[in-house]
């Protein structure tokens, strides 16, 4: 797929009317600081579209990102970030868990997890809500600049471990930094389109 068209089109916030789109939608998924907007971003060829904090837990809102007018990228909010009050996170949960379950165009779950690090508990939470949407889990390992290139194969071995992937379940190694992945993931978009025409 190349980008040629990527615009930030509708924000929705705890108490938003989700929009009702006519495309196909993608969501993106994560720890507050598994690098979903740098990742947005340079998958989308535009750098300063997603907003990046060095905070983490800065996406309090769901994003809906139109991409050359054909699908929907959706960035959900992160989860897992302490400094966020309980309340708070359970209003993020709230408006994640709509999203999930009302969107008619929901197509795929891109689920991302720092490849430096076993997959958390809400990681897995995560995976078992994509599986109930009946949507195969496709799971990016984001920051994988940060490990040696020995250590890579060992470090996705361990993720599929923890989160019980299954030989049709896909896991791509992805880097923004290091320029990694971005093919591969926009060809899963692709697909997304191809199958709804």
């Amino acid at each position: 797929m190349q980008i040629q068209y990527a615009e930030l089109e509708t924000v929705c916030g705890i108490t938003s009317t989700l929009p009702e789109n006519q495309l196909p939608e993608v969501a993106f998924a994560g720890r507050s600081n598994a690098g979903k907007s740098t990742l947005i971003n340079f998958l989308l060829g535009r750098k300063g579209l997603a907003h990046t904090s060095s905070q983490p837990g800065k996406t309090q809102t769901i994003n809906y990102y139109n991409v050359n007018r054909q699908i929907y990228l959706v960035d959900i909010p992160g989860y897992g970030y302490a400094r966020a009050g309980q309340k708070e996170m359970e209003k993020w949960g709230d408006l994640v868990e709509r999203y999930l379950t009302t969107s008619e165009m929901l197509r795929a779950v891109f689920l991302l997890v720092d490849i430096r690090h076993d997959p958390s508990e809400q990681d897995r939470q995560m995976l078992d809500w994509i599986r109930y949407l009946e949507l195969q889990p496709i799971v990016l390992a984001t920051k994988c600049d940060k490990v040696n290139r020995s250590q890579l194969s060992e470090k996705l071995d361990r993720i599929g471990e923890v989160l019980q992937l299954s030989d049709e379940d896909i896991l791509l190694p992805v880097s923004a930094l290091g320029k990694q992945g971005r093919e591969d993931v926009l060809d899963l978009m692709l697909q997304v389109v191809e199958n709804e025409g």
